[in-house]
């Protein structure tokens, strides 16, 4: 009797261990039959060799991943029922259409990653995702409307990414760029894997549910655009891997959290546009990680040149404007070499500007207009220097001085890269100096509200990228 060769048995071995289990093969070609063109030519016997498909030793399907290829069709809610293996399914970027029906995720209880966004697909969300096991879901850019229940996330433990923005949803819930309106509804912090959490630009009104210091994994908490009010807890040193806090444009009220600063990772903290109070935490200065803080537009106060700054050697942008601070321009703040913008306008600051600014090599935006500050020519020779200085608002400050002569801008020859200068609203006294003519660059000058004298000069037009001048009430 003939034995078969060494070759053959492991051809053998192969196809056993390899092929597509038939439930497998008919529940693909079920889901196919509800698409309309291009084919996707699953002709040979083996599913697991078709294209977008991968299967696991025994022959189960565990990816579907057809991203971006023209898909057209219904999604029928039985028609991946029997692959109950699969852990990633990526649907996205194609022209899908209709609802997402629970029966879709009754037997899908392994999947980790589900993208279908960038389709038609619409209706209201099943009552709950599909498996304990789900990572990341994104159904953005689809037609979903209604509220988001409840129960959405009640197996999503470990979930870590989740995005449903414009789509036109509505309820308690929220994501980016809807129509949510309410309160936010507790439960987030179940979601002990959660790394981000978006809802900008909605309705949302009523306070930060408490439990959210329980989503010890959160990177971003992203609220901007809303009605939220309210205190932000102490409680959020908790959150440890927070590194954006971005809730701007709400009505957050009180004192900042004293231990704000225990957040070292912390890169991006804006709470402009707000009802905030008190002084900034001294233990803001620890977050040697910060990139930007913005605080424009609270009711916040305080001896900010009592902060010690030297630590945020990363910050970029610093904006405590239109606030109550007082005292003078921290020296401190001199030391944070990577600072691109300063906004300390419209506060109760004193002094002068010290000639360490000019340590601010990358420093393109200054405002410091409606305070206290005294010295304006000395402060203009200072910051003619500043080389890379885009925009410089002085307006309201340095109030009843006179414009710098040109005898005090003797050799002037700076604010090379300078696009906006305003010294409006300062009673400001003298003609206009002939030193401006040399701003080639110049495009936009406030000059009105003063007391400035004398003829505009005919240089003002030779200007070669001047747009916009302001003279009015001089």
């Amino acid at each position: 009797m003939a034995h078969p060769s060494f070759s053959s048995s492991f051809l053998l071995h192969y196809s056993f261990k390899y092929s597509c289990l038939q439930t497998n093969c008919s529940s693909l070609l079920s889901f196919a039959s509800t698409l309309s063109s291009p084919p996707l030519n699953w002709t040979s016997i083996d599913c697991c060799c078709w294209k977008g498909i991968t299967c696991d030793q025994d022959g189960w399907v565990t990816r579907l991943l057809l991203p971006s290829k023209g898909l057209k069709g219904g999604i029928s809610p039985f028609s991946l029922a029997n692959l109950t293996h699969l852990t990633h399914l990526n649907l996205s970027h194609n022209s899908l259409y209709g609802s997402l029906e629970t029966q879709f995720f009754l037997s899908l209880n392994l999947l980790e990653t589900l993208d279908l966004s960038h389709n038609l697909l619409s209706g209201e969300l099943p009552f709950s995702l599909p498996s304990s096991n789900i990572r990341t879901v994104d159904l953005s850019s689809n037609h979903f409307f209604g509220a988001i229940p409840s129960s959405f996330f009640q197996q999503a433990s470990n979930l870590t990414s989740f995005n449903v923005s414009n789509n036109t949803f509505t309820g308690l819930l929220d994501f980016s760029s809807n129509v949510f309106s309410g309160n936010l509804a507790p439960g987030l912090g179940k979601c002990s894997k959660l790394q981000v959490f978006r809802a900008s630009h909605n309705n949302l009104s009523g306070l930060l549910p408490e439990d959210i210091y329980n989503a010890t994994k959160l990177e971003e908490i992203s609220l901007p655009l809303n009605s939220l009010h309210g205190a932000i807890s102490d409680r959020i040193a908790n959150l440890t891997n927070l590194a954006i806090l971005d809730l701007y444009f709400n009505h957050f009220g009180g004192e900042l959290p004293p231990n704000l600063g225990k957040l070292s990772k912390l890169k991006l903290v804006t709470l402009d546009f707000n009802n905030l109070e008190g002084a900034l935490p001294p233990s803001l200065m620890n977050c040697t990680n910060l990139v930007e803080l913005r605080l424009l537009f609270n009711n916040m106060e305080g001896d900010i040149s009592k902060l010690d700054f030297s630590r945020l050697s990363q910050l970029t942008k610093l904006d405590l404007r239109i606030n109550n601070f007082t005292g003078t321009v921290p020296v401190s703040l001199y030391s944070c070499q990577s600072l691109k913008a300063i906004g300390l306008g419209i506060n109760d600051l004193e002094g002068q500007i010290q000639a360490e600014i000019l340590s601010l090599k990358s420093l393109s935006f200054l405002s410091i207009g409606d305070n206290r500050f005294t010295n304006l020519t000395g402060a203009m020779k200072i910051l003619m220097s500043c080389k890379s200085l885009h925009a410089l608002i002085l307006s309201g400050s340095f109030v009843g001085e006179g414009m710098p002569t040109d005898d005090d801008m003797v050799d002037f020859d700076g604010f090379q890269n300078l696009r906006l200068l305003s010294l409006s609203c300062s009673d400001r006294t003298g003609q206009i100096p002939v030193w401006l003519s040399k701003l080639k660059n110049l495009e936009i000058l406030f000059l009105g509200f003063n007391q400035i004298t004398g003829p505009i000069p005919s240089w003002l037009g030779n200007l070669p990228r001047l747009f916009y001048i302001s003279l009015p009430n001089n």
